[in-house]
């Protein structure tokens, strides 16, 4: 018995020795003793999800999107685009990301000027043949500016249409972000037009009738109907909020566009509702800020 229980201390000890020098070699590894082992080890810290520096920029839209009437009368000017213009007095949104050289190689306009939000799924699936890391969105002032309050988009289309159009891009392109500006204040573009003579006049030939028809009307019902079209414009902006909230590679501007105090200087003379080259400036401040910045 005294034999077998030594050979039994002996066993013990070496298996105690052993796991000893298992431990010891563990720590050796780099977790000192009572480290918790890997899992003490700090995290990697997580990838981005959104990056603040594509490298492409496509930009689907409208008219103001196409520089409409800031170089002249009833024409698209697309080098002076916020998103994608190359004028220097601009700097426009790829011109910031990209410099002038990769904005000329690496950004696309696919904006149409009289868009509403109906033709914005079939801007993005050309724009998404480019592959772009970015897609800058800017629609719904026509969706507005109607002949009439009761031709406005209803709320429920415009979603609709807004959702085909993520859905469409995700289907090709997953990992692209988007950038969605604000529908602007249509209301406090008629209060700053309606001041010059000159703009009422160019008004009258059928520019946003809704808003901006009848322009020195104060009466109950003028008041009524333009506070609809800017209720209108609200909701859109709510939509557009929400529905890019949905997903995490979209930022929504928070309003910005639709809150920027701009005035006469900012508005094209040739129309006195279209942003001149110093209000495309300001789109694309907004935009850069919007897209560079560390939390949406």
């Amino acid at each position: 018995m005294r034999k077998r229980s030594s050979r039994v201390r002996a066993v013990v000890a070496l298996v105690a020795a052993a796991v000893l020098g298992a431990g010891g070699c563990d720590a050796a590894d780099g977790d000192p003793p009572g480290a918790g082992g890997s899992q003490a080890r700090a995290k990697p810290s997580p990838t981005p999800v959104w990056d603040r520096s594509p490298e492409s920029v496509a930009a689907v839209g409208d008219s103001i999107t196409r520089g409409f009437d800031a170089c002249a009368v009833l024409s698209d000017c697309p080098e002076v685009s916020w998103a994608t213009g190359s004028s220097a007095r601009v700097d426009s949104l790829a011109v910031r990301l990209l410099g002038a050289a990769g904005a000329a190689e690496r950004s696309w306009n696919y904006a149409v000027t009289g868009s509403r939000m109906a033709d914005l799924p079939a801007q993005v699936e050309r724009a998404a043949a480019r592959r772009p890391q970015l897609v800058t969105v800017m629609v719904g002032a026509n969706d507005a500016c109607r002949s009439t309050v009761s031709g406005m988009t209803p709320v429920a289309d415009f979603r609709a249409d807004f959702e085909d159009s993520l859905r469409a891009l995700r289907k090709k392109l997953p990992r692209t972000q988007v950038y969605v500006a604000s529908v602007p204040n249509l209301k406090r573009l008629w209060s700053q037009g309606r001041a010059n003579p000159l703009g009422k006049q160019i008004w009258r030939l059928g520019i946003c009738p809704s808003m901006l028809g009848d322009a020195d009307a104060l009466d109950a019902a003028a008041t009524a109907r333009r506070d609809t079209v800017l209720e209108r414009v609200e909701a859109y902006n709510g939509v557009l909020q929400e529905v890019c909230e949905k997903d995490t590679r979209c930022r929504f501007d928070r309003n910005a566009v639709y809150d920027y105090h701009f005035g006469t200087g900012q508005l094209s003379h040739w129309d006195w509702f279209h942003p001149s080259t110093d209000g495309q400036a300001r789109l694309a401040e907004i935009a850069y800020r919007t897209v560079t910045a560390r939390e949406p």
